[in-house]
């Protein structure tokens, strides 16, 4: 039944910008997040670390790894207020996985927005598109620009 929802959604929508059910990529953005590097430089002067070599970052089940991640933290708080990945992105969250050239993750509003041939596999299903919006509270993400898609056939 959910691959009959997931191609008739495809079917439904315009080939240049398709939503998509992410209810795995579903988070909550004020899990705590964990950072994992081979290097960290901080900046004193504009409030950011970069992350750099076999960077992993963790927030409850999600996982993005990337070459590397600028992290920006709030004045205030000292909290992370946004990530900026670059150099191979990959996200996973259970089964669903999705890669791209670079990834921005602004926590306080719970959305990704992953650019450069991004590439997202549902199984065996793919989608890939120029760019993705994942809202990471609702589970659904937006692909656009020349969006393909190719199902997988029964097992």
């Amino acid at each position: 039944m959910k691959r009959f929802f997931f191609l008739f959604a495809l079917m439904a929508l315009p080939a240049f910008a398709q939503q998509l059910d992410f209810g795995g990529m579903q988070q909550d953005p004020n899990a705590p997040v964990e950072v994992v590097a081979d290097q960290l430089g901080v900046n004193q002067t504009d409030g950011s670390a970069t992350f750099t070599g076999n960077v992993l970052i963790s927030q409850g089940e999600m996982r993005l790894s990337a070459a590397k991640v600028v992290v920006v933290y709030t004045e205030e708080t000292s909290d992370i207020q946004s990530m900026k990945a670059s150099g191979g992105v990959t996200l996973l969250n259970g089964p669903e996985a999705a890669e791209a050239a670079e990834a921005d993750y602004t926590i306080e509003s719970g959305m990704i927005i992953m650019r450069g041939n991004v590439l997202v596999t549902q199984g065996a299903n793919t989608v890939s598109a120029d760019r993705m919006t994942v809202n990471l509270t609702t589970g659904m993400a937006q692909m656009e620009g020349r969006v393909r898609t190719v199902l997988g056939g029964q097992n």
